[in-house]
């Protein structure tokens, strides 16, 4: 019997049961070879004649190809075979002239061995090719007129045994191969193979000729009944696999190693690519037909993974791109616009499973993604619309509202593109740009009409968040909303007008010591500072560095006054800020209370002594304090602002006042007091006997001595409405000429640098510089233009209209 896949000679009472495809060294061979040669032929008696050998050699090889066993003793006998004949020195003539005649030999083919011999073996070569000729011919007559199955049970049981055989003949002739056949090769010798190709290539004449049309069509009927749900018995279709690889051989080179598929692919792979698109076509056609989309995504997901396992099963490893490309076409290319149809419900139904599976599979196809991009993106805009117009008038008034409607757009898309589309980087940017879009225009910013309402009700968020109050998040909730403030800061345009809004309510939060947490400050500023850079956040950190320098101020202020024995008349503390960095102005004069007189005297005078050539300006607008009443039945602590002390402090001595005498003595203007006064009057902490809306100069305000309130520590220092509405007035007013001068600047560097510029060219530099902070519109950049002419910073160039100079 023999076996085959061994790597040693497995020796049982002398006899071979199987033989490896490698097999004894060929150096121990050649030495029991010369050996045995001696033995036989002794030294300068005749060699042994191919004739005389042949029949015993003839019938060694039957023994091997009719799988007997064999024994160790009868293979060397072979080999030696072999190797006699391919070194005997005294070949007859008529053997080297008919070597001669067909340009086996020449004068310089000739290989001096240790002995002398002279190598020969063109014979016993023609005599092997005949053998395994005369075989396979007769071996044809039991397969040529089988089919399916049966005929490949023929040729893979036929082929794997020949495969052996042949490799075992190919050990017995290894000095033929390592010596004659060598050199044949290297001499330029066409048609010379070892001795295990030419069993292939005579398999690939004699058999796989004449066979290979009905095995191909059995290998893709067995496939094709596969695909189908049957099982079948794959060891068929790699047995016939593995030949058609095996079979591939470069008849130009011999020698070269690996398969060359040749066979493989003309023999099987067309036929089995073109079977292999019209069932998908034919399939993926009847279950659309009968089934829904999202099973057919399953299905086509299920087919691409079993054609990737048949191919590790039993096909060739080259086979698996282009039959990925030949399903892919079939199964989804060919049904493009039905995935896009699909793909707007499946996004209308929040089917993010199925969304991620129809990636998947688009994904697969060139370019197929960029169509599934642009109808994201639009999906994503019109839901943003969508969702801020359901807030209607709440969104406008309540940043709170209209931040996280659009957080809660945004986070839902951005798990989707996380997870469904596996954070693709066009899937991302269209997120992006959707986001940007519906951001910065919507029916809030239209019912504003003003693109910089988004960032202005940002920075209002913020406020509410970093405000002190008694709802205030905890510190790691709090980091997590300002990490989403930031989602939505990055898609803002105007970052100019969020920076000029936070940077007013910082200010008002730190003089007023209303922060939150220090820290939770301190992060936004970082993060605004990592987004857009020192520049964006320099104002903002030297406020805090303002605060700390205040707080060593004052304590150096109070040693001060125990120093000089001077005793404080009220509990009084200041903020010294540099007029650079804090948003505010003094907006009109007042006369201090002259319970505050002497304090602000006292600290003025020893700052100036601290620090001379700096002058103090006194922001009694952003000032407040602490008023202790005698007047009512409790015992009550106002916390009032500047203004609204001094109106009080007036009825210390008397309870009633008109209100142009209340002017005169606190020299407030007229429409500010009234709106002083109107606070105290809806606090009750004032009567008079008109309307407010009525209030003139002659109008009496009387203290009201029946104030009663369940809190004794009262708070009546609330923003007023029209302060407010003055002061985002006046906060537009400033951005809008903060951008001229950015424009300015800009277009001044530009020009500085390019020295001429076209008009066009000029517009589109100035806008890519600026736009990271916000977007300049063309007609505001054509006045600084005609700006900077008129200052002489450039001149249209003569003869060119649309074309500028820098003048230096």
């Amino acid at each position: 019997m023999w076996s085959s896949g061994k790597t040693e000679i497995f020796e049982t009472d002398d006899q071979l049961n199987g033989f490896a495809v490698g097999l004894p060294d060929n150096n121990d061979l050649k030495m029991s070879a010369a050996k045995s040669s001696q033995q036989q032929v002794p030294t300068g008696s005749k060699q042994t004649e191919l004739d005389q050998i042949w029949g015993d050699l003839r019938e060694g090889i039957e023994q091997v190809y009719s799988r007997k066993s064999m024994s160790k003793t009868r293979y060397m006998e072979l080999y030696t075979h072999v190797y006699n004949y391919c070194t005997n020195v005294n070949q007859n003539n008529s053997a080297s002239r008919s070597e001669s005649r067909t340009g086996a030999l020449s004068k310089n083919k000739k290989t001096q061995m240790s002995g002398g011999a002279q190598l020969v073996g063109l014979e016993l070569y023609k005599r092997l090719r005949d053998f395994l000729k005369k075989y396979l011919v007769k071996l044809l007559e039991d397969g040529n007129d089988l089919m399916d199955e049966d005929v490949l049970t023929f040729y893979t049981r036929q082929w794997e045994e020949y495969q052996f055989s042949s490799k075992v003949l190919n050990g017995v002739c290894a000095y033929l191969n390592r010596h004659w056949v060598r050199r044949e090769c290297e001499e330029g010798r066409k048609g010379i193979f070892e001795i295990y190709q030419l069993a292939l290539v005579t398999w690939r004449e004699y058999l796989f000729s004449k066979l290979n049309k009905q095995v191909t069509s059995a290998v893709l009927k067995l496939i094709d009944r596969e695909r189908n749900g049957e099982t079948i018995n794959t060891r068929l279709v790699s047995g016939v696999i593995n030949c058609y690889v095996e079979l591939g051989l470069n008849d130009e080179d011999p020698g070269a190693r690996g398969p060359i598929l040749s066979v493989y692919k003309d023999s099987f792979e067309d036929r089995f690519f073109e079977d292999t698109a019209h069932f998908y076509s034919r399939e993926s056609s009847d279950f659309l037909l009968h089934n829904p989309f999202t099973e057919y995504m399953k299905k086509a997901e299920q087919r691409l993974l079993e054609e990737q396992k048949r191919v590790k099963v039993y096909l060739h490893e080259t086979t698996l791109e282009r039959l990925a490309k030949t399903c892919e076409n079939e199964l989804i290319q060919k049904h493009l616009e039905l995935f896009h149809e699909e793909f707007k419900a499946l996004l209308d139904q929040n089917k993010d499973d199925d969304l991620g599976r129809m990636y998947s599979l688009v994904a697969r196809i060139a370019d197929g993604l960029g169509v599934l991009r642009t109808l994201l993106e639009q999906h994503i805009y019109t839901q943003g619309l969508e969702a801020i117009e359901k807030c209607g008038e709440s969104a406008v008034n309540d940043p709170k509202v209209y931040v996280s409607t659009v957080l809660a757009v945004h986070k839902k898309y951005n798990a989707l593109v996380l997870t469904a589309f596996n954070n693709d980087s066009g899937f991302v940017a269209a997120l992006d740009k959707a986001c940007g879009r519906f951001i910065n225009i919507n029916a809030v910013t239209r019912s504003a009409n003003a693109s910089s309402k988004s960032p202005e009700l940002l920075a209002k968020f913020c406020d509410h968040l970093l405000k002190k109050s008694s709802k205030n998040p905890e510190e790691a909730e709090l980091e997590d909303t300002l990490n989403q403030v930031m989602v939505v800061f990055k898609y803002i345009e105007d970052k100019d007008v969020f920076q000029k809004f936070y940077s007013k309510m910082l200010a008002k939060r730190l003089v007023q010591h209303m922060s939150a947490s220090d820290d939770a400050e301190s992060s936004m500023i970082s993060k605004l500072k990592q987004a857009c850079g020192f520049e964006y956040t320099s104002k903002l950190q030297r406020m805090f560095q303002d605060i700390g320098l205040s707080r060593d101020l004052n304590e150096q202020f109070r040693k001060h006054l125990l120093n000089t024995n001077e005793t404080p008349d009220i509990d009084f503390s200041i903020q010294v800020l540099s007029s650079g960095s804090w948003p505010f102005q003094q907006s009109f004069s007042f006369s201090l209370p002259t319970e505050l007189e002497r304090s602000v005297h006292r600290f003025t005078n020893f700052y100036s002594a601290q620090h001379s050539g700096r002058k103090l300006s006194w922001l009694y607008n952003m000032s407040k304090g602490e008023l202790v009443t005698n007047c009512f039945k409790n015992r009550y602590t106002l916390q009032a602002s500047t203004f609204q002390m001094a109106v009080l402090l007036q009825f210390n001595s008397a309870s009633s006042w008109t209100l142009g005498q209340l002017e005169e003595h606190t020299q407030i203007k007229h429409d500010f007091l009234v709106q002083v006064v109107c606070i105290l009057l809806r606090a009750k902490l004032m009567t008079t006997e008109e309307d407010e809306s009525e209030l003139q100069s002659s109008s009496v305000m009387s203290l009201y001595l029946g104030y009663n309130n369940k809190k004794l520590r009262v708070n009546i220092n609330v923003p007023m409405k029209t302060e407010l509405r003055v002061e985002e007035e006046a906060t537009h007013k400033h951005i809008e000429e903060d951008r001229k001068l950015l424009i300015q600047a800009a277009v001044v560097r530009i020009m500085k640098m390019r020295k001429v510029l076209k008009h066009q060219q000029l517009v589109a530099e100035v806008l890519n510089q600026l736009s990271p902070r916000f977007k300049p519109r063309v007609h505001v950049i054509k006045k600084c233009i005609d700006i900077l002419i008129e200052k002489e910073y450039l001149e249209r160039t003569e003869g060119q209209k649309d074309t500028y100079s820098y003048l230096a």
